[in-house]
């Protein structure tokens, strides 16, 4: 009976002994795989944030380009001719209107 009941010792710590050892490999799985998903979400951030300036930057040259572009219109013979008079560009019109 002695010898059986250490046995089932001996059998109980090497479950324990087991158990811990999975359950402390199941933790640094866990914590490698939050610290690689925290890795990535900072790199989506640095991303996303690189994204909004080069969007503003765009939108700012956006409205430049299309304030020039009104600006241009004004005093484009070309579109003064198409608008007014003729359906079809002349292209001497266009020709003047282009630069050199």
């Amino acid at each position: 009976d002695v010898l059986q009941s250490h046995e089932e010792d001996d059998r109980k710590v090497r479950r324990r002994e087991k158990n811990r050892v999975a359950a402390q490999r199941s933790r640094k799985k866990q914590t490698q795989k939050a610290d690689k998903l925290h890795e990535e979400y900072e790199s989506l951030e640095q991303e996303n944030t690189s994204l909004k300036r080069e969007i503003g930057k765009l939108t700012d040259e956006m409205k430049h380009l299309s304030e020039v572009l009104k600006d241009h219109e004004k005093i484009c013979p070309l579109l003064h001719c198409t608008m007014n008079f003729v359906t079809i560009p002349r292209p001497d019109a266009l020709a003047s209107c282009l630069p050199r």
